[in-house]
């Protein structure tokens, strides 16, 4: 009798084995869902939908691209974080929703540290400050004198945690104050900057860049440490107003459902490095700053351990208060 269980036993294991290896085979068998926590034309969605691209040839599957903006990225991360961990729902992360939020919300409606299996690091880009045409300041120094004679009246939008963050971090190091305007989206906050109808907006240089040069808008500094080849002539928030300590560039990664099983994550990933080392991806985005490097999910956890504690400072120093 024992012999028979043993034996019971032994063939239900294997089968339990194969079950699982014909389904880590047979991943993906159809398409994937890529939340995009940004509104269409944000530079979360560009990049996203590039890479969803590249990735839906690796994976021999369509990965689709469903734009779910709001709250900073909290509603898109809410759910990707509630969704099943089979692989078929994955997020396209930033710095926003997957580092800076638990910082600026009181409460949010999932574990930011717990809810995702980190995949794979998409890349990053700098962001550019920039004004309205009509604003009279031709230099990061003149805007930041012209916000210090008028207190509260120069204002500032923002549809991202980067956007916002590396605005309030510009006002406390430069000791000004400005007023915040939110919006639903950046390509939102472009146009209304555009329109003069604010007066600042420091954005990804996706969204940027193609304005600064078409005269649209004027460029005033750019946040990364060394000034960026694409923009040479715009000098670094450092070297505009001599701070040392200003850098804030946003990034992108892609994460699933925690629980998501890690043959189906490695699958992922090697979709993901194929995508970053492919040279359409890197050349399209090559005139937003775009840097990319492909690695494996656990570079991405270490990654985004230190960009939480490194957003956590920037929000603290900044003395942004939690909404």
């Amino acid at each position: 009798m024992q012999t028979i269980r043993r034996r019971q036993a032994l063939i239900g294991a294997a089968l339990l084995c194969s079950t699982a290896a014909a389904f880590a085979q047979a991943y993906p068998n159809k398409s994937i869902r890529a939340v995009v926590p940004f509104a269409a034309g944000s530079a979360t969605d560009q990049i996203g939908r590039a890479f969803a691209e590249k990735m839906s040839q690796a994976l021999g599957q369509q990965v689709v691209v469903d734009n779910k903006p709001g709250a900073s990225g909290m509603l898109g991360a809410d759910i990707v974080a509630k969704a099943p961990a089979d692989g078929y729902t994955i997020l396209i992360g930033t710095n926003s929703t997957n580092a800076a939020l638990k910082f600026l919300m009181k409460k949010l409606p999932y574990d930011q540290d717990t809810a995702f299996a980190p995949v794979g690091y998409i890349g990053s880009v700098p962001l550019m400050v920039a004004v309205h045409n009509n604003v009279p300041a031709k230099t990061l120094k003149e805007f930041v004198d012209l916000a210090k004679a008028k207190p509260g009246e120069v204002s500032f939008a923002y549809a991202s945690t980067s956007q916002q963050v590396s605005s309030e971090m510009l006002s406390s190091m430069a000791g000004i104050r400005m007023n915040a305007i939110p919006y639903k989206s950046g390509p939102a906050a472009m146009t209304d900057l555009i329109g003069g109808q604010v007066n600042m907006f420091t954005a990804d240089f996706a969204v940027t860049v193609p304005q600064h040069k078409a005269g649209k808008i004027r460029g005033l500094a750019v946040t990364s440490s060394k000034r960026v080849a694409v923009v040479p002539e715009l000098p670094t928030v450092n070297e505009a107003l001599g701070l040392k300590d200003y850098e804030l560039i946003a990034y992108f990664a892609v994460f699933a459902p925690a629980g998501t099983p890690r043959d189906v994550v490695l699958r992922l990933n090697q979709a993901v490095n194929a995508a970053a080392n492919s040279k359409d991806v890197q050349e399209k985005f090559a005139a937003t700053g775009f840097s990319v490097e492909p690695g494996t999910p656990e570079d991405l956890a270490q990654r985004n351990a230190r960009e939480a504690a490194k957003w956590e400072k920037a929000i603290r120093d900044a003395k942004i208060e939690a909404q």
